[in-house]
C-alpha cells in the first residue's frame, strides 16, 4: 500500500557510484547498480536518512512522496537472503592454504640469474611481490612496511600500455574491482594498512568509467578512518589506454 511519507531520493547526476552510502544503510536498501546508488525497493527504506552524511557529492536527500510503506518484515527477509548469498564470496577474503595466497617478495635478479631466467618479451616486470589481489594481501604483509602503495582497479593494467614502466616501478601493488567486490571489506583492510604499515605514499589508478571512481572514495574513507595523513595521488586512464588525469590530493 502506498502512502505519502519520507524516503531517500538520489540525484544520479551528482552520484559518482563511490558506494560510501551503502554500509550506512542498516536495511540494505542502497546498492550500487550500473555505477549509481539506487534504492532497491521503497519498502526497504525507512526514510530516516542515516546515509545522508556519507555522500561526498551531496547526491542523497530526504523527500516526501507516495511510496510503499516501510516493511520491517520485508527488510528482515531481504537481509537474510543477502546473508545466505555472502558465504559463497567469503573464500576470497583472506589468505589460506592456497598457493596463490602465499606471500612472496621478489628480489632483483643477479646477472647469472638473469642469464638463466625464462625469456620475457616486451620488457621486464616491475612486480616486487605476491599476491596482489586486495582480498589476498594481509595488512601485516612484510612488503607493505614503509611502501609506496599503488592501488589499481583491475582493468587498468590491460588498458594502460606502460603500466609497469610508468606506474608500477618502485611501488607495491594491490588490485581489485571497486564495482563487483565488497567496498566495506576494502575500507576495513586499507584502514588497517594505513594505520599500522607506515605507508609513505598512495597512488590510485582508475578507469574513466563512473563505477571505477568508487575506488577513490574507498581509499579516502580508509584514510579518514585510520586518521592517517599520507600523500595521495589519483591517476585516471581512458578506455583507449591514455592517461587522462594525474592529480595530487592534499
Amino acid at each position: 500500500m502506498k502512502v505519502k511519507r519520507k524516503i531517500i531520493q538520489i540525484d544520479e547526476e551528482l552520484c559518482d557510484g563511490c558506494g560510501q552510502c551503502v554500509p550506512s544503510c542498516a536495511e540494505g536498501s542502497l546498492q550500487i547498480i550500473d555505477g549509481k546508488a539506487k534504492v532497491v525497493a521503497d519498502n526497504l527504506c525507512d526514510g530516516l536518512g542515516a546515509c545522508l552524511g556519507e555522500c561526498p557529492q551531496g547526491a542523497l536527500q530526504i523527500i516526501e512522496r507516495e511510496a510503499e510503506e516501510f516493511d520491517e518484515e520485508a527488510v528482515e527477509a531481504f537481509l537474510a537472503e543477502k546473508a545466505r548469498e555472502e558465504p559463497a564470496a567469503a573464500p576470497r577474503e583472506e589468505p589460506c592454504g592456497c598457493p596463490s595466497a602465499q606471500i612472496k617478495t621478489f628480489q632483483p635478479l643477479g646477472s647469472c640469474e638473469q642469464a638463466n631466467a625464462p625469456r620475457v618479451t616486451g620488457g621486464s616486470s616491475a612486480l616486487s611481490h605476491w599476491p596482489v589481489q586486495i582480498h589476498l594481501v594481509p595488512p601485516t604483509a612484510p612488503f607493505l612496511k614503509g611502501a609506496d602503495l599503488l592501488v589499481a582497479a583491475d582493468c587498468t593494467p590491460f588498458a594502460y600500455p606502460d603500466f609497469h614502466g610508468t606506474l608500477l616501478k618502485d611501488r607495491v601493488l594491490m588490485i581489485g574491482c571497486p564495482k563487483f567486490d565488497d567496498a566495506q571489506a576494502y575500507i576495513d583492510k586499507f584502514t588497517a594498512i594505513f594505520r599500522d604499515a607506515g605507508i609513505r605514499s598512495i597512488t590510485t589508478v582508475m578507469m574513466e568509467v563512473p563505477c571505477c571512481s568508487s575506488l577513490s572514495g574507498i581509499i579516502r574513507k580508509a584514510l579518514a578512518d585510520a586518521k592517517a595523513n599520507i600523500p595521495l595521488e589519483e591517476v585516471i586512464i581512458t578506455t583507449r589506454g591514455a592517461l587522462l588525469e594525474d592529480r595530487k590530493i592534499s
